[in-house]
């Protein structure tokens, strides 16, 4: 374990260069005075690590130094090579780059590692996209890659789904996330961080102008308070719903994860009939019309009364179309 970590601080202070004893213990989730022993324990090793004091202060390696570490663990070779998306990549134009960089680490690898990662190779795959989806087309993203990487503002004319429609951005992009196989670019606008869909771009333009980005800007923090703010806006309201045991056992398949554990949490006993009374929350009337139907018979909307409504009316119309033509029978003589 302890040698783990002095690993680590040699790795985060090579690729992050300076760094404070409370930095490293943040990150790697352990006390400053542990800090200060591996540190000590790292110098008395021959590693050319300093420290300055002061508020700017901070330990660094000497300039030139890298380490060539070669106590890489079954697991950790293993996990390299699933770590990629061949998909992103390529629509990044990094497949071929991806593909080197995984050719060289085989061979670099010893014989017994080399065999174990090529059979998760052969064993896994992920495909990061959802089923029947359409690739999207993402004209733009190698512009927008470069711009990120390279700190440039970008002009986009952009489509969305109010009005109106198609709007002049002037962005400042901090980073890109692929969601659901989706590319999705997180970018400054004004005094704003907004989330721009890659594929609505019309027209990008890249401006000569650099910018920079905040301090302490965290695209994965940032991400995941994004989902939960959207996933809230979507909370319009709730429904108050029975459903019968197979209702029951057929929500994992039907509704998203959301509706599906709040039903499990706001689940009451079963009724004399076996139903079960569930609190979900649903997006809109409209939406939650459709998705109830998927349920048939095996659900029943209690509340709100005008979702009720509508698919009792549905309903009527349902079988007012699917009724069959009465047939009449003849006997006389």
């Amino acid at each position: 374990m302890r040698a783990s970590r002095l690993v680590s601080i040699l790795l985060l202070l090579q690729t992050r260069g300076r760094m404070t004893a409370r930095e490293l213990a943040e990150r790697l989730e352990v006390s400053v005075r542990t800090i200060y022993r591996d540190v000590e324990s790292l110098h008395a090793a021959g590693i050319p690590l300093y420290g300055d004091a002061g508020r700017s202060g901070g330990y660094q390696l000497l300039d030139g130094y890298r380490t060539r570490l070669t106590g890489m663990t079954a697991d950790e070779a293993e996990s390299l090579f699933l770590a990629g998306l061949p998909g992103p990549a390529a629509e990044l134009g990094l497949g071929a780059v991806v593909t080197a960089a995984q050719l060289k680490l085989m061979a670099a690898l010893p014989v017994e590692l080399r065999d174990r990662a090529g059979r998760i190779q052969e064993r896994f795959h992920l495909d990061a996209p959802t089923w029947y989806r359409d690739p999207e087309p993402v004209t733009y993203l190698p512009a927008v890659a470069d711009a990120v990487w390279n700190e440039r503002r970008i002009q986009v004319r952009y489509r969305r789904w109010k009005a109106p429609q198609e709007v002049e951005r002037r962005l400042e992009p901090y980073g890109l996330v692929v969601k659901a196989g989706r590319w999705y670019l997180v970018a400054g606008a004004g005094e704003h961080v907004r989330t721009y869909r890659v594929s609505q771009i019309l027209d990008l333009h890249p401006l000569p102008e650099v910018f920079t980005r905040p301090d302490g800007f965290d695209l994965a923090a940032y991400w995941q308070g994004y989902l939960e703010e959207f996933e809230a806006r979507l909370k319009w309201g709730e429904a108050v719903v029975r459903l019968s045991p197979a209702g029951l056992k057929r929500l994992d398949d039907l509704m998203t994860p959301g509706v599906v554990a709040a039903a499990r949490e706001s689940a009451q006993p079963p009724d004399e009939q076996g139903w079960t009374r569930v609190t979900v929350p649903i997006e809109s009337i409209g939406h939650a019309l459709g998705e109830f139907l998927r349920l048939g018979t095996d659900a029943e909307v209690l509340e709100p009364a005008e979702l009720r409504e509508r698919l009792a009316a549905t309903a009527a119309e349902l079988v007012a179309r699917y009724r069959l033509p009465s047939i009449s029978l003849d006997i006389s003589g």
